[in-house]
């Protein structure tokens, strides 16, 4: 396969991580025509179908059967069942199609297992911003992944966002508490400053919107700047004036080790998931 937008790709599974990768990937060139999203919901396919011009399926075994890359983007409940009806079909192909799950809490050695010795497998933890194109995924290959894999697979991921390449798929733990539980983190901070500046005075409407916009200028500024974040948190920040006297109050309080504590207990709650 010379350019991978031409890859067949079989979804199984149309939910909204599915759909939006969709949306991405045609938005970066793949063809719709080399799409096929398999579901049990009759409805949402007929509803994608006609958003994306994609092909449609109810059987996971026709979406799959000639498809280039098998994605898996099912609860992590459904995985064994499913990965285990399609492993005929996996089997039958030497060599394997590339099989990419999404499904958080579930090793590769565990879809292997389901799937067949050998399967081409790569293991991924987006998050929900990926659902308006702005996601953070991490990615991890087994050994049977090919370049040309390699380069597909990051190619779909990078449609909604980016997608970097981990050296261990230990490392997946500390990416969902980072990343993949990360959406909530600044969601909670939001909430808390919109309740701060309801308390100083503000009404709802305005508070929500000089947060939400704040927020979203703070990352744009983090995301274009050559500073690293420390830095432009010093840029910001007057000796003696108010920004210093927030955060005076922010590190007498040791929000740094209640990050640190937050995010260990995500990723030991990650490893317990996985088993």
């Amino acid at each position: 396969m010379t350019d991978q937008t031409s890859a067949r790709i079989a979804f199984i599974g149309a939910g909204n991580m599915a759909s939006s990768l969709v949306g991405g990937m045609l938005a970066r060139g793949f063809s719709a025509g080399r799409l096929t999203l398999a579901d049990i919901s009759a409805e949402r396919l007929q509803m994608l179908a006609g958003q994306y011009g994609v092909n449609v399926t109810g059987s996971n075994s026709d979406a799959a059967r000639d498809a280039d890359v098998i994605l898996l983007a099912v609860k992590p409940q459904q995985m064994a069942e499913v990965c285990q009806a399609l492993a005929p079909v996996v089997q039958a192909r030497r060599p394997s199609p590339l099989v990419v799950s999404i499904a958080a809490g579930t090793p590769i050695a565990r879809i292997q297992g389901w799937l067949g010795a050998g399967t081409a497998v790569v293991r991924c933890m987006p998050n929900t911003p990926a659902l308006v194109q702005s996601g953070a995924t991490g990615m991890f290959a087994s050994a049977e992944v090919s370049e040309s894999q390699r380069v597909l697979a990051k190619a779909m991921l990078d449609a909604v966002g980016i997608a970097l390449w981990l050296d261990s798929e230990e490392q997946l733990d500390a990416v969902t508490a980072l990343s993949g539980s990360g959406p909530a983190y600044f969601f909670l901070v939001m909430e808390a400053m919109i309740a701060a500046g309801r308390a100083m005075g503000l009404d709802e409407r305005l508070a929500r919107q000089l947060t939400l916009q704040t927020a979203l200028g703070a990352a744009q500024m983090a995301v274009t700047s050559d500073d690293e974040p420390g830095e432009l948190r010093r840029k910001v920040t007057s000796p003696g004036g108010t920004t210093q006297a927030a955060l005076n109050v922010m590190e007498s309080r040791q929000l740094r080790d209640t990050f640190l504590a937050a995010l260990l207990a995500a990723r030991d709650r990650s490893r317990e998931l996985a088993g």
